[in-house]
């Protein structure tokens, strides 16, 4: 019997979740600790995307793209916070949304005038253009792999980052009360000037490194904002932890139900989202 098919499909699952995961991990991580809404979440990813096609374009080397492509997004993000969403801590949830929701606007029109409209493709590297054989007749792509393994590198880096270390002390004392953190002598507006970062840099970096793996287009940010908000909705709303596990989740469902149930498979994700919340309505973890 040939489980290549099988075994294809469950590596395309776990693949397309972990990248869910380094979206959504961004979105959480801000909201769950800064209490903001951000609508431009995906504009970062199309950001990053586009960042690796331009700095491709000009080293030939994809690996440069997203060192540099990361430290641009991250600067980026701690200006945003500087500049405008400093000031939204103590405002209510509706400015957070128009303030994001203008962003997208902003980041649409940048890209439109200075990439431009088209649909554009980013090369794999040459050291990683090749496929391995899962199965008599079936080949699998080495890059598919390695975007899987670097997702769960990160995944790791910020469980030590969160758990380990004393930033990672002071961004859970800024999400659990921020009054207190101030009082203890931690400066929670640079704390919330990290995180931002962070999350900024986690989403461009997951449009990075699917570049080559899809099309770099317009619009794209808003292809993954919506499923970004249901694996932040299914995880528990500020869980790094349940963003990880509601991303595989959602990566096996949408993966498998296009192939049991080709028709309805645009509601597989959903359909999962109104189980889980049926069982638990504040998510699959708590913050």
């Amino acid at each position: 019997m040939d489980f290549g098919p099988f075994l294809i499909q469950t590596l395309n699952a776990i693949q397309y979740g972990l990248l869910l995961f380094l979206i959504a991990s961004g979105l959480t991580l801000i909201f769950g600790v800064m209490g903001v809404i951000n609508l431009a979440h995906g504009s970062f990813y199309m950001m990053g995307a586009y960042f690796a096609f331009t700095i491709t374009a000009m080293t030939g080397n994809l690996l440069i793209a997203m060192v540099l492509g990361a430290i641009l997004s991250a600067v980026i993000g701690a200006l945003l916070e500087w500049a405008l969403f400093s000031h939204l801590y103590k405002r209510d949830h509706l400015q957070q949304v128009l303030l994001t929701y203008g962003l997208i606007l902003i980041f649409e029109e940048l890209r439109s005038v200075f990439v431009g409209d088209e649909v554009h493709a980013v090369s794999i590297p040459k050291w990683l253009d090749f496929s391995i054989p899962l199965g008599p007749t079936m080949d699998y792509p080495v890059y598919r792999l390695f975007m899987s393994g670097v997702c769960l590198l990160i995944a790791a880096g910020m469980y030590v980052l969160i758990q380990r270390t004393r930033i990672g002390a002071m961004i859970r004392a800024g999400a659990s009360n921020r009054d207190m953190a101030q009082i203890l002598g931690i400066n929670i507006n640079m704390v919330y000037r990290l995180v931002f970062s962070l999350g900024v840099a986690l989403a461009a970096f997951a449009g990075m490194i699917n570049a080559p793996a899809s099309a770099v287009s317009p619009g794209m940010g808003m292809q993954v904002l919506i499923i970004s908000f249901v694996v932040v909705i299914i995880g528990g709303i500020g869980s790094v932890w349940g963003a990880l596990l509601a991303s595989v989740l959602i990566g096996f469902a949408d993966t498998f139900g296009k192939i049991f149930f080709p028709d309805y498979a645009g509601m597989a994700t959903y359909l999962l989202m109104a189980i889980i919340l049926l069982w638990r309505p504040e998510g699959l973890f708590k913050q």
